[in-house]
């Protein structure tokens, strides 16, 4: 006669077990489990009862979901977005504008992709270089600016009209969504650059758009 041992942490209900070993022979083995302690109550043919206790029962760990990648720091709720500020300071929000805007005064495009409520990186662009007052009296007589912001908070969202505007300009300049995103574009319209997040302030950034377009 043979018995298999069965090892597993039980959740605390009680789990009936027939063990059938022969016609002649069944006995009936009740395990009830509670934290760490397990009680066993076993009934033979004959109606002999037997019980046992044990403790220290190894508990399962509950699984947990493993996080692919640290979500980027949130911005303060008090912190102002930085989509006001630039447009406050003359960044366009319609790339069309921005382009005919171009042609007219033959001045290259910066335009820049940002996620002001939820992108680091982004705040800290605008933060240190768009911001500045530097960089504003640079880029004055020589580029065309352009903001597109695609915040998360619902309280942060543009109107239906400027998220189309977003939308058409992320189609032709950044389909692969990176945030941030600053986009050198000519006066005819061929982009000519595209980086991330520079730091260094408007020096840094200046000597890199001075890379790119040597006559800026």
């Amino acid at each position: 006669m043979s018995f298999r041992t069965f090892h597993r942490t039980l959740p605390a209900f009680t789990l009936g077990l027939v063990l059938s070993i022969s016609p002649a022979f069944a006995q009936k083995t009740t395990l009830k489990a509670k934290n760490d302690k397990l009680k066993a109550k076993t009934t033979a043919a004959d109606g002999t009862v037997s019980k046992t206790k044990a403790t220290g029962l190894a508990v399962a760990p509950q699984p947990t979901s493993p996080v692919a990648s640290a979500p980027q720091a949130v911005q303060a709720a008090s912190a102002p977005a930085p989509a006001a500020s630039l447009e406050a300071a003359g960044w366009l929000a319609d790339l069309g504008a921005a382009q005919a805007q171009a042609n007219a005064t033959n001045r290259p495009i910066l335009a820049v992709f940002s996620g002001s409520d939820w992108c680091k990186p982004c705040i800290m662009y605008e933060q240190e270089v768009f911001a500045k007052p530097e960089f504003a009296a640079y880029a004055k007589d020589k580029l065309v600016l352009a903001h597109f912001d695609f915040p998360r908070q619902k309280r942060n969202q543009p109107s239906a009209a400027q998220l189309k505007l977003n939308e058409a300009a992320a189609a032709q300049l950044n389909r692969e969504g990176e945030f941030p995103l600053a986009v050198v574009i000519s006066p005819e319209g061929k982009v000519l650059a595209k980086t991330g997040y520079i730091a260094g302030g408007p020096t840094a950034f200046e000597a890199y758009l001075k890379k790119v377009v040597p006559t800026l």
